[in-house]
């Protein structure tokens, strides 16, 4: 158990030196570097970006280069995207990363392009192209269709198919944005949170007292390293039932698919666009892969043949997408490959969430008492379980989850797209060919015209905003997907898992309010956020002290 807990907290450090450090070549490879390098130099493989006249490009004046902008974007692109936000005074700006110059676009333009043609403003593309520019770590390594096959089973005249199926809707597209395969079911994630939540809340109970140290006395916890295996078994519980949830080696393997994926995907990035296929069979991370779709072929597909021998239908993830399959979707090894796919997408992007909420606890423990009045209340209210109607009485948690998610959410930029064609806005304005898109979302989270005193964090602000105006309410929901609130993304992109990850962090902090009192060691404060590039990620050498309370709330 030792050797798995400590297992994300050793990954992320790899992920760390993967991004710092320059990549090590063998003699081998560094020969045909160079023969490959002699005889192909003239080739270019990336299109020439167009900028568009007159927007403004962040972090370059008349003392500093793109080149240099292009660098501190790695590090600091939430410096950089607050900066041109407030510069273009929310309108459209250009920000340098290393991949070219990102066209930040206005909230006037998010209700167009939202339903813009897919062959036009691409959403799949935006993970070839922008997240690893050509090269798929999490596809190449593993049996899929090819991209352009991806888009077509994704999207059928820019709408995903098999619209009509009560259960299907969207896109295994989620927040991590690497699920780039064919659709899964959205609505019975949303329509069945309620139903899942006896069994999440078991699953929850055995996870804490299997990966939880015992915290008799003030325990030193690793709180970043510990969330991601505990939400690793709660995600599994619901994608396939305890078979899953308790097999520690699945477990593990969905949390190190995402991270080989990461670190494979910055290592691979330092290659010319050329080479990369030829780097990929001399990169660790990326071999990994092959044997985690080994895994979930070995596990899955015999679960699959059983329960249709049986009849089985258990109510997860697997079952419904059994049920709504049409054509080559039906093949088990393809539902194989698109479970470990949106698990690993779920377990990383849940786990960050309650890391910065008991991080931020613990920077403000005045939070504390008011959330577990509210939830002492709501148990009493519906027999000491959290249900559906227990989570809607419980409005400050929700606004504590959204307050935390507007100063550390997991992207800094959401909506991504890529524009293939000159496209032109019903004001005229026109996108040049070949740009990555997007919107700074943690930067009109900081917009004072939205939010008054955007810097003061006020954990309650979203409870107050629903009591003055009952009519937005839905709209300052964590869950809520709006211009003002895109951290799930929107439009028919939105992250389809959100109501359920919602329900999923807030019964896991429901928990840890209960049973546990907690706070910094003396002398730390609040472990920072990591920036990498448009990810903003809670920082995993956090230490908290923890120490079981004897009589719950």
């Amino acid at each position: 158990m030792a050797e798995s807990q400590s297992l994300t907290a050793a990954l992320y450090q790899q992920a760390q030196k993967a991004i710092d450090q320059p990549f090590s070549l063998t003699p081998a490879l560094i020969a045909v570097v160079f023969l490959l390098v002699s005889t192909s130099a003239f080739q270019s493989y990336s299109k020439r970006q167009r900028l568009a006249p007159g927007i403004p490009i962040i972090g370059v004046d008349k003392n500093g280069s793109v080149k240099e902008a292009r660098k501190r974007f790695i590090p600091d692109a939430r410096g950089l995207l607050r900066e041109g936000y407030e510069m273009a005074k929310g309108g459209l700006f250009y920000v340098p990363s290393p991949l070219g110059e990102r066209l930040m676009i206005h909230p006037k333009y998010i209700e167009e392009l939202k339903s813009a043609p897919i062959d036009k403003v691409d959403f799949v593309a935006t993970f070839q192209e922008v997240r690893l520019r050509g090269h798929n770590c999490v596809e190449a390594a593993g049996p899929n269709t090819e991209p352009t096959d991806v888009r077509g089973k994704v999207h059928n005249n820019g709408q995903p198919l098999h619209a009509t199926s009560p259960c299907r809707q969207s896109t295994s597209q989620s927040a991590s944005g690497w699920v780039g395969s064919k659709p899964v079911s959205s609505h019975c994630l949303t329509d069945s949170a309620g139903d899942l939540m006896p069994a999440i809340e078991e699953e929850i109970l055995d996870s804490f007292a299997d990966v939880w140290p015992q915290c008799d006395d003030w325990t030193e916890v690793m709180v970043a390293d510990r969330f991601v295996q505990l939400v690793g078994r709660v995600s599994s519980r619901m994608f396939g039932g305890t078979a899953l949830s308790q097999h520690k080696e699945w477990v593990n393997a969905t949390i190190t698919f995402a991270t080989d994926g990461f670190i494979g995907a910055q290592k691979i990035k330092k290659f010319p666009h050329f080479l990369r296929p030829i780097a990929a069979k001399f990169i660790p991370e990326i071999a990994k892969i092959k044997n985690h779709y080994k895994l979930a072929h070995d596990l899955l597909i015999p679960m699959l043949k059983e329960r249709k021998r049986t009849g089985e239908k258990p109510m997860d993830l697997l079952q419904w997408m059994v049920e709504n399959a049409k054509g080559d979707e039906t093949d088990e090894q393809f539902i194989a490959d698109i479970q470990l796919k949106v698990s690993f997408a779920a377990i990383h992007t849940s786990a960050a969430a309650p890391t910065q909420l008991i991080y931020d606890l613990c920077a403000m423990p005045e939070i504390i008492a008011p959330l577990r009045e509210e939830l002492k209340q709501a148990l009493e209210k519906n027999d000491g379980h959290l249900t559906k109607q227990a989570f809607n009485q419980m409005p400050k948690m929700d606004s504590f989850l959204k307050e935390s998610q507007r100063f550390n959410p997991l992207l800094l930029i959401t909506m991504e797209r890529m524009v293939h064609v000159d496209y032109q806005m019903s004001d005229g304005f026109i996108i040049p060919a070949h740009t990555s898109i997007g919107v700074p979302t943690q930067a009109v989270s900081m917009d004072p015209n939205i939010y008054p005193d955007p810097d003061r964090y006020d954990a309650f602000r979203f409870a107050k905003l629903r009591e003055i105006d009952p009519e937005r309410a839905g709209k300052m929901q964590y869950a809520s997907s709006n211009p003002q609130s895109m951290s799930f993304g929107f439009g028919r992109h939105a992250c389809p898992g959100r109501f359920f990850a919602s329900n999923e962090i807030k019964a896991i902090m429901a928990h840890v309010l209960i049973h546990y009192d907690f706070k910094f060691p003396e002398g730390q404060e609040r472990p920072p956020s990591i920036g990498v590039e448009t990810q903003f990620l809670p920082n995993h050498e956090g230490k908290v002290l923890m120490k079981k309370r004897p009589h719950g709330l």
